[in-house]
């Protein structure tokens, strides 16, 4: 439980931070912005979507995707994981016409971000 709250946190701040710090990464507010019928009118409600969303992804889909892509991730010492955030951030990129992330580069670091931020907050709740 206590993972999936970090990554939960660590996709929501590091998206908001990745949209106030590096260019071609924007986050845009209309008018018909909704999740589930849920309106969303303010800035902090997409970046909480947005984060529960790539946050429940990273928890669940990404070991899949690490244990199908094994040999890669072996054969390329590790980076192939990288990849893996790559298209999981690309994903809800996607998927949310709010956010507005431009190809590899602002990309790239938008997910090494995410990662240093997990990474600090399971250094600080490192379970026992």
């Amino acid at each position: 439980m206590k993972k999936l709250l970090i990554n939960i946190i660590a996709a929501g701040l590091g998206l908001y931070l990745a949209t106030t710090f590096v260019p071609n990464v924007g986050l845009t507010i209309y008018s018909d912005s909704s999740f589930f019928g849920i309106q969303l009118t303010a800035v902090w409600q997409i970046f909480l979507i947005l984060g529960i969303i790539l946050g429940l992804l990273n928890y669940f889909v990404k070991p899949i995707l690490k244990v199908l892509s094994l040999p890669l991730e072996i054969i390329t010492l590790g980076f192939f994981s990288l990849v893996i955030s790559l298209g999981l951030i690309y994903a809800v990129d996607i998927i949310f016409k709010e956010l507005y992330i431009g190809l590899w580069l602002p990309l790239v670091y938008t997910a090494l971000i995410i990662w240093a931020i997990s990474t600090a907050l399971s250094l600080i709740f490192k379970e026992e």
